[in-house]
């Protein structure tokens, strides 16, 4: 796995590496004025994912952080017990393929047979019982503050990443107060998210203090993910679904979206927020720090 440790002029514990693994190509073309032009296109392959020997899903990705990917999906979807349940993850990188391995047996037979298909890029996969569990869950009381909102939104926004370089991808980030923590990537914002569960479920990070950032769609799929990983704050640069917005006032999520330089929206959990940033101190969103229209 690809790590990129914390350091004084970095905030992250884990960032994108844009030039790493061949997960761009240059591909060359023609523009609309007949002119050759090259640019930077993002690399996509299969990636197939095993609980013990029973084959789950395929997902499309940009191939890096596997583990990471597989665990919080099957997390995610209800298919594991706990971190404690795992015994052992293998990657076969020439067979594409992921393989979790569980001490206990577990409830994927009752699971894909109920299987159904969301708007999610990609391979966007819940279950027919999504909903179940969602009234046991019970967020935390946090507290957001407006300026961490607006200096999260910023140190995102201008962080190297394939986000900015190809566009066509979407990025996940896991925060704390005005810190970002774990940005992950990758071609839907589904993987991307389960990207961050892997890495929290792995090294028994606290979600009760953190706050969910995503470049991707406020969607059901998205609030559903969210609360099952216990955090209580999802904050996106995009917009909003209704089932989304009505999940998420069920459940007492905090749900900001169209988070764009000085301006956002709250549709649900607006009591969480302390109304601190003087606006005139925010600035708006610079065009060269804009995302490629594919990620939208």
């Amino acid at each position: 796995m690809q790590l990129t440790l914390k350091t004084k002029t970095s905030p992250y514990l884990l960032a994108p590496n844009p030039g790493g693994m061949d997960l761009s190509s240059q591909v060359t073309g023609f523009d609309h004025e007949g002119r050759e032009t090259t640019i930077s296109v993002v690399n996509e392959r299969p990636l197939t994912i095993f609980l013990n020997s029973r084959e789950i899903v395929t997902a499309m990705t940009i191939g890096d952080y596997p583990e990471y990917l597989a665990l919080g999906f099957l997390a995610n979807q209800g298919m594991l017990s706990g971190y404690d349940d795992v015994s052992r993850i293998d990657y076969d990188e020439e067979c594409e393929a992921v393989v979790v391995r569980t001490k206990s047996q577990t409830t994927y037979e009752e699971k894909l047979a109920k299987k159904t298909r969301t708007s999610g890029c990609a391979v966007g996969t819940v279950f027919g019982d999504m909903l179940e569990g969602l009234e046991n869950i019970s967020l935390p009381p946090a507290r957001l503050r407006t300026s961490w909102l607006y200096a999260l939104s910023h140190q995102i926004n201008t962080t190297p990443s394939l986000y900015l370089e190809a566009g066509a991808i979407h990025g996940t980030v896991l925060c704390q107060q005005d810190q970002p923590l774990v940005y992950m990537e990758d071609v839907g914002r589904h993987n991307a998210v389960d990207k961050v569960a892997g890495w929290m479920l792995s090294e028994g990070a606290e979600a009760s203090d953190k706050i969910l950032y995503t470049t991707g769609r406020l969607t059901s799929e998205m609030v559903i993910k969210t609360a099952t990983m216990g955090i209580p704050i999802l904050a996106s640069r995009s917009g909003f679904t209704a089932w989304g917005v009505e999940i998420a006032r069920k459940i007492g999520l905090t749900l900001i979206g169209r988070l764009r330089g000085q301006r956002f929206v709250c549709l649900s959990g607006e009591e969480r927020l302390i109304r601190d940033a003087d606006l005139a101190t925010v600035s708006s969103e610079a065009k060269k720090h804009g995302r490629k229209g594919g990620a939208k």
